[in-house]
């Protein structure tokens, strides 16, 4: 189906954009259509391209002045569909591509919106810095995406999520204008902190346009293991003795299932197992330190306690930056190496770290009662209680008769989360997929607030209409 858009609002649009800041070519937009996995396609009339914040003012402004809703898309890497645009005009950030400052002095890096997560720590190790904030999409997630999403990882457990590691916000509001807090404050305790309001927000408070990274020293020390274990349960003791056995040196803990660990080695090439036999669970831990050899040494420790403690089955150690990146592809390969294996019902939830093993053992037992025969590839990131708890249709079984049970799969799932004190969205956002399941577990208290938050600032709901409350 063709969109249309009146003439005038196009020709207005076309003008304060410029030459080569908008497309109209199917071509050209197609690819932004399209969510990576293939669960949403969109359609839009126009592709706008700014290049400046000024430039996505003047877009905002037109589009408010025409009532004509929006879509902000980054690096199109979500996961649950917000950057998909149904009808919405197209709002890239892809040439938003500045990094203006870069300082060890105030160990900041202020990045325009379009700049990927790759580039950051590119320009961060430059001056001998970091951004701790790790995505396997980090060559194509952007910095506005991150910010709007308050995108998570696998360095939470020791540096929280996005809105822990943003100093400050520049942004285009819902009416047009320019809200300049690019301020590089640890202290501002002078009234509302709008930055935390965007942060996110998924694009529905503003357009973010640029943003002031807190930077962290080079650790001169790392050490990386891959873990065998046999239960849940015995990552979360080791987790708790790791966390006291290094005096917070643990920058990573994450857990795989074994089966998510065979689809890796079956679907992903160049991958290989890490141990000489199969275990139910494997933890992958990272240790850091700013002093040489420590990491090594607590790992060695922490490992050699772990198996007189009975809690180790067997472990293996990177003893190169090479080893180190194959035990981490095994990890951040456990999305994709399920794309092969057919329909999957995929949650991002969030209990507390005590509740893990339960959730996991519950949530299994009700998926194998409702939807005999399906494979649980459970995955994430125990360290914070963040579990990605895919369900695929059973081996051999047919896509359009397991996608058709999703809905009911997923509410039975995220019941248990609830009834848990979880969120059924630990990271991903709620997007377009979740907003009915959001709205159902959130009190009438907050709902109500929310709401009222969004029409203050957009009363029109230009920006990403279809997305949150």
């Amino acid at each position: 189906m063709t969109v249309q858009m009146p003439a005038d609002v196009i020709s207005r649009l076309k003008a304060v954009l410029g030459e080569g800041g908008w497309s109209e070519d199917p071509e050209r937009i197609a690819p932004k259509l399209v969510e990576w996995r293939d669960r949403w396609v969109g359609q839009t009339p126009f592709l706008a391209l700014p290049k400046t914040t000024e430039q996505v003012a003047a877009v905002v402004g037109v589009c408010v002045q025409a009532g004509q809703p929006i879509t902000t898309q980054g690096g199109n890497t979500g996961l649950v569909g917000g950057q998909i645009p149904q009808g919405e005009i197209l709002l890239s950030t892809e040439r938003l591509k500045a990094i203006r400052d870069v300082d060890a002095r105030d160990d900041v890096l202020v990045a325009e919106a379009g700049v990927t997560l790759s580039d950051v720590h590119a320009a961060a190790a430059e001056v001998r810095r970091r951004f701790p904030l790790g995505l396997a999409s980090e060559g194509t997630a952007t910095v506005g995406g991150v910010v709007s999403t308050n995108a998570g990882g696998t360095q939470v457990l020791r540096y929280g999520m996005t809105r822990n590691l943003v100093l400050g916000l520049e942004a285009v509001l819902p009416n047009g204008e320019i809200w300049n807090g690019l301020k590089r404050l640890r202290k501002d305790n002078t009234g509302y902190d709008l930055k935390q309001l965007l942060i996110g927000a998924e694009g529905t408070l503003g357009v973010v346009t640029a943003a002031a990274l807190k930077l962290y020293p080079v650790m001169a020390s790392r050490a990386v293991a891959m873990i065998g274990l046999a239960s849940p349960e015995d990552a979360i003791t080791l987790l708790a003795r790791a966390k006291d056995e290094t005096g917070g040196a643990v920058e990573a803990f994450e857990l795989m299932g074994r089966l998510g660990v065979a689809f890796a080695l079956r679907n992903i090439p160049g991958t290989r197992d890490p141990l000489s036999e199969a275990h139910p669970w494997y933890v992958l831990a990272e240790f850091a330190s700013g002093e040489p050899g420590s990491a090594e040494a607590a790992m060695a420790r922490f490992l050699e306690s772990g198996l007189q403690a009975g809690l180790v089955a067997d472990a293996v150690v990177a003893q190169t930056e090479a080893q180190a990146k194959a035990l981490w592809a095994i990890r951040e390969n456990q999305s994709p190496a399920q794309k092969p294996e057919g329909a999957t019902w995929k949650h991002d939830i969030s209990v507390p770290v005590s509740c893990v093993p339960a959730f996991l053992a519950e949530a299994t037992a009700a998926m194998e009662a409702f939807a005999p025969g399906a494979r649980i590839a459970a995955f994430g990131h125990v360290g914070d209680g963040n579990i990605h708890y895919d369900v695929l249709r059973p081996d051999g079984g047919s896509d359009a008769e397991h996608a058709a049970k999703r809905d009911a799969g997923s509410r039975i799932v995220h019941d248990i989360v609830a009834k848990m004190g979880g969120s059924i969205s630990a990271e991903h956002g709620l997007g377009a997929m979740k907003t009915a399941e959001g709205a159902r577990y959130k009190s009438d208290v907050e709902l109500a607030a929310q709401q009222a938050i969004r029409r203050a600032l957009d009363p029109k709901r230009i920006l990403n209409p279809r997305v949150l409350f």
